[in-house]
């Protein structure tokens, strides 16, 4: 009789146990952790994650690394017990990093959507990292201002649309004009700030330097895969030098802000000069147009954004194009359960190849994807991503590849940010500027 009463003790303590928990049998779901790189997508992600979590119920963690910290917090945040479960490696130097925490996914759907499978990461028989975001940068202007000025009766230059400007000394020519004129033109300077504040300055010591390092290394014959050249390099002339220095030039001279200020300038400052236009031109990527569009009180409207290629008068430049390519790679943690694996391949299959997914893609983030899951009329609808699509359709210009990813560590651009603020500030010679670019890749790679 203790027995029978005792076994029904047990089962009662049981069942309540069971809707204490939910409900036995219930299989609890597996939960996602994603590591987001781009700040500027930040709040996207969070709605995506929300959205996933009503359609399917599974949690996705979004955490978001500052600017240009995100080697760092992927370091931190790797090392815990709850761990990434889907982070992002920039690249073939990235993979180089994290190779160890990179699971095989060759067999996974989001592989099978690229177009391309020669832009996946791949070692020894195996996919690591998948390319999510196809994109381009260059100067981006404001072709209502640019009409201002090509209509001045007074004006030095005899270009009359910012589409005739294919070299260096046209542009000089039309800033330095311009520049003259910024009173009857209803601007503050040419070019919004240039952004030299510590982890804000990775459109120049990245994206700018990527251009003469990239013609450096394609000369040396490697035109098919700069990038696998450069990361084999010990060492760079920087033939190009004065190259850069002259487009570099051409921005702080020429600027909103003065020169002595720009050591506290943010990518948000000069991306709000450019949307309230104080400023004509300023050098980013499509992923600029929600922070324009964002820009309370912004004056540009979205028929009126162009860009143009970076000249800076390397020889034959004059069909030369934007910059296009990608240092986003999406890894997913080798080291996570199976089920959150699992879990984390069939978020990112969810997001990149269901009509909810593909909207958000397309619609909040802006992206130009190279998944076969994406129709010819699935383009973001927003005038940067346009402009990307214009310029990889163009069969008359030679767009320029993200090389940069290559670039020997993170360390080796902050370095070159640090050497070019001192420039500005009169502190170093654009001799030393050269002579650290110098030096600093040889000792990484030493």
């Amino acid at each position: 009789m203790k027995q029978k009463i005792l076994a029904l003790v047990v089962a009662m303590l049981s069942a309540i146990s069971c809707l204490s928990l939910a409900g036995c049998g219930e299989k609890t779901k597996s939960s996602v952790y994603f590591l987001n790189f781009k700040p500027e997508s930040a709040t996207v992600y969070e709605e995506i994650a929300e959205k996933y979590k009503q359609e399917t119920g599974v949690e996705v963690k979004v955490v978001t690394a500052a600017a240009n910290n995100y080697e760092q917090t992927l370091k931190s945040e790797i090392a815990k017990s709850d761990a990434p479960t889907i982070f992002q490696v920039n690249g073939p130097v990235g993979y180089d990093t994290w190779d160890d925490y990179c699971l095989d996914i060759k067999d996974s759907k989001l592989y099978s959507f690229l177009s391309d499978k020669d832009l996946a990461i791949k070692d020894d028989g195996g996919v690591y990292a998948v390319p999510y975001v196809v994109e381009g940068y260059g100067i981006i202007y404001n072709d209502e201002i640019m009409k201002r000025y090509f209509a001045l009766p007074n004006k030095k230059t005899d270009i009359t649309t910012a589409e005739e400007i294919d070299s260096f000394e046209k542009l000089k020519a039309v800033v330095e004009d311009m520049t003259a004129n910024k009173e009857k033109l209803g601007i503050k300077g040419v070019f919004a700030s240039t952004s030299l504040a510590t982890g804000e300055d990775w459109r120049w010591q990245t994206h700018l330097l990527n251009i003469p390092l990239y013609h450096e290394f394609k000369e040396m014959g490697n035109d098919i895969d700069v990038a696998l050249s450069m990361l084999d390099a010990d060492e760079v002339t920087y033939k190009y030098s004065k190259n850069f220095e002259n487009l570099f030039d051409l921005y702080i001279n020429n600027s909103v802000t003065s020169k002595n200020l720009l050591g506290s300038k943010s990518v948000a400052d000069s991306m709000a000069e450019f949307a309230l236009g104080d400023a004509a031109m300023v050098q980013n990527g499509n992923w600029a147009w929600s922070q324009i569009s964002g820009v309370k009180g912004n004056t540009v409207k979205a028929s009126d954004i162009k860009m143009l290629p970076l000249y800076m008068g390397i020889e034959g430049e004059k069909g030369q194009g934007i910059c296009i390519g990608t240092e986003n790679y999406f890894a997913i943690n080798k080291n996570a359960d199976k089920e959150q694996q699992e879990a984390s391949l069939k978020f990112l299959e969810w997001l990149f190849s269901s009509e909810t997914g593909k909207k958000y893609v397309t619609e909040s983030l802006g992206f130009i994807t190279p998944f076969n899951t994406f129709s010819e009329n699935e383009l973001p609808d927003d005038p940067l991503a346009k402009e990307i699509s214009r310029y990889m359709k163009d069969e008359s210009v030679e767009n320029i590849p993200w090389a940069f990813s290559a670039f020997p560590s993170d360390a080796f651009k902050k370095d070159v940010g640090s050497a070019l603020l001192d420039y500005v500030q009169g502190e170093k010679k654009w001799e030393d500027v050269k002579k650290i670019i110098q030096d600093k890749w040889k000792s990484e790679r030493s």
